[in-house]
């Protein structure tokens, strides 16, 4: 974890701006190569984009903290439905 974490310090916004991050993760998990072709994308997309701007106007967050938090929010959200499926 302390490796990831140096790495991540290191790493400049303009690199992290030029990294295709669902390439380089697809390696380990292929449907981040593939889920682009599903009709339903869209959709989400547009809920996620809803509740990125509510985030937004409810607590002031700019458009990047809003992003982090939504991911957040799904990251904590997959742990405690992989904890209730053991």
């Amino acid at each position: 974890m302390k490796s990831i974490e140096e790495v991540l310090k290191k790493t400049t916004e303009e690199n992290q701006e030029n990294t295709d991050w669902s390439k380089a993760w697809s390696a380990k998990y292929p449907v981040l190569a593939t889920y682009h072709n599903s009709a339903y994308v869209e959709k989400i997309k547009e809920q996620l984009s809803a509740m990125i701007d509510e985030l937004k106007a409810a607590n002031g967050y700019s458009e990047q903290d809003s992003m982090l938090v939504i991911k957040d929010i799904l990251y904590n959200l997959y742990k405690e439905r992989k904890d209730k499926s053991k």
